[in-house]
């Protein structure tokens, strides 16, 4: 740990520490690098592996993860490998779309699941859905949380917002900025989260983020995997009715609803009081391998 790492590592161990559920640490050795896990639920109950956004880290899932473990999942909670976290990107180069899925594939493999449902949102939300047209046979139910670049693009406005992002000489004020224009009047982002995200943004020596072409409706009509697909309606990340409507005729089977009173990044968060039990619905409808 460095001395420009210590006040994130801390803020995240504080927010892990707000979970209401005992938290068991694991870490999965990949080529990549090794990729922590924060897990609760019954060791015997269904996986459920969950995909943070960029920049949010496993923690983010404190008002959720408790409800699902309860419920009686295994609650795997990912960090990213080369995101701000507590996994550490100190192996081969994730070389593209490709690479990030086969580093999850060794992921799961380490954790010995065959098959998981997936829950990501944002940034994860992608990466869950590229999962599992990957890999189609090791996901049971997928859930994504106000996904970017899956159904639609980015608003315009919204790009030219988080430009400042990738520019230069990163401060934290820089970050809580943009949050706060993102969250606008729906309810305030939790105060600690906030701050961890704008350390991570400043300090944490992250690694290129992996992206790539929003999946083509032929491609995702080939799809099988029962879909979730839940959007905040205050999103200033891209227009959620617009979502919804290319989701639900994309994929006619998914389930598809757009949440009120939530923005995008305090979906998981704001939303909790429905998205808890929603999301543990749609799981019980799983049939196990």
């Amino acid at each position: 740990m460095s001395a420009r790492t210590t006040p994130f590592l801390a803020a995240y161990d504080a927010l892990l520490a707000r979970w209401p559920v005992p938290v068991e640490a694991l870490t999965v050795r990949t080529v990549h690098g090794t990729t922590r896990i924060n897990a609760c639920g019954p060791a015997d109950g269904r996986p459920l592996v969950l995909l943070h956004g960029g920049g949010a880290t496993s923690t983010m899932w404190f008002a959720n993860a408790g409800a699902w473990a309860e419920a009686g999942h295994r609650v795997l909670a990912v960090d990213l490998i080369g995101d701000p976290g507590r996994s550490v990107h100190d192996g081969a180069a994730l070389d593209g779309v490709p690479g990030l899925l086969d580093w999850l594939d060794a992921v799961l493999d380490g954790l010995g699941v065959a098959q998981a449902d997936f829950c990501g949102h944002s940034y994860g939300g992608w990466i869950a859905l590229e999962y599992a047209l990957h890999a189609p046979a090791r996901v049971g139910r997928l859930a994504l949380l106000d996904p970017t670049q899956c159904f639609a693009g980015f608003r315009p406005g919204y790009l030219l917002r988080a430009l400042p992002l990738f520019l230069p000489h990163r401060t934290p004020a820089r970050a809580r900025s943009y949050l706060d224009w993102e969250t606008g009047s729906t309810p305030r982002l939790d105060p600690a989260w906030r701050e961890l995200y704008a350390l991570g943004y400043t300090d944490f020596p992250a690694s290129r983020v992996v992206t790539g072409p929003r999946p083509s409706p032929e491609r995702l009509r080939t799809l099988t995997t029962p879909v979730l697909t839940l959007l905040a309606a205050h999103s200033r990340t891209h227009d959620p009715l617009h979502i919804a409507r290319v989701a639900r005729h994309t994929l006619p089977a998914a389930e598809v609803a757009v949440l009120p009173g939530a923005s995008h990044h305090n979906l998981p968060m704001a939303a909790a009081r429905e998205l808890n039990p929603r999301l543990t619905a749609f799981l019980a409808l799983t049939r196990h391998p």
